[in-house]
């Protein structure tokens, strides 16, 4: 499918009307840094499909790689509509951009607006809810992996993400640019307020991932002491 395109921060990305209102989503359900957060986590993974052999690009669907980036953090919204009291902030997330697709691109059950179909609305529900568990998104479609490529680089920079990603390819150009455009001041403070935040106001939906360790070091009385998974498996799994 081919779409058309602007620069925004020296990075060619797809401009669709879509897209335009799931900037304007996130913008309007986020906190000025994670907004900014989330925007370079889009820059950044375009960047990275853009040094793709063409070949390669030309099979990832752009859109729903943009929607996955743009909306992957509301499960951070202080939003009631969005923010549930019993899911990880993942599926929170996960939960709002399908809910938002489905209100955008469909009407009386008919699929419209570029065909998002039951397919590409799970692609970015995949893509968010598994966008902080790279041994998993790894492994799925393109658009999964690279939203989890994208976030992980711009949350920690391009030598240090190839360490783990060797996959990555962009230039400290590119970085800096996206950096300039969308700054990543107090960005360190951001995540750790806001896994924090989740440790007191929801702690049941922290004990199986790595908000819990933000929890443990930051939270006073908050304790993954019996909370972990091997400690229900073996409290709980039978001979």
């Amino acid at each position: 499918m081919s779409l058309s395109t602007r620069t925004l921060a020296g990075i060619t990305v797809p401009d669709t009307p879509l897209i335009t209102k799931a900037i304007a989503f996130a913008h309007s359900n986020l906190t000025p840094q994670a907004y900014n957060h989330v925007m370079r986590s889009w820059l950044t993974g375009a960047a990275l499909i853009s040094h793709l052999p063409q070949s390669v690009r030309s099979t990832i669907d752009l859109e729903a790689f943009a929607v996955s980036t743009i909306l992957h953090d509301l499960g951070w919204s202080s939003n009631p509509s969005i923010i549930s009291l019993d899911k990880c902030f993942e599926v929170d997330g996960a939960n709002a951009a399908r809910e938002f697709l489905l209100r955008e691109t469909q009407t009386e059950g008919k699929e419209e607006k570029g065909q998002w179909d039951t397919h590409r609305i799970q692609l970015v529900w995949d893509a968010i809810a598994l966008h902080t568990t790279p041994q998993i998104a790894a492994y799925k479609q393109p658009e999964v992996a690279f939203t989890n490529a994208g976030i992980f680089t711009e949350l920690v920079g391009i030598d240090d993400s190839k360490k783990f990603l060797p996959e990555v390819v962009m230039t400290q150009q590119e970085f800096d640019g996206i950096a300039k455009e969308f700054p990543r001041d107090g960005l360190n403070g951001l995540l750790r307020e806001v896994m924090c935040g989740l440790c007191r106001t929801k702690p049941e939906t922290t004990y199986g991932n790595f908000v819990g360790g933000y929890g443990e070091r930051f939270v006073e009385g908050y304790s993954l002491e019996g909370k972990k998974l091997v400690d229900l498996f073996e409290a709980l799994v039978k001979e």
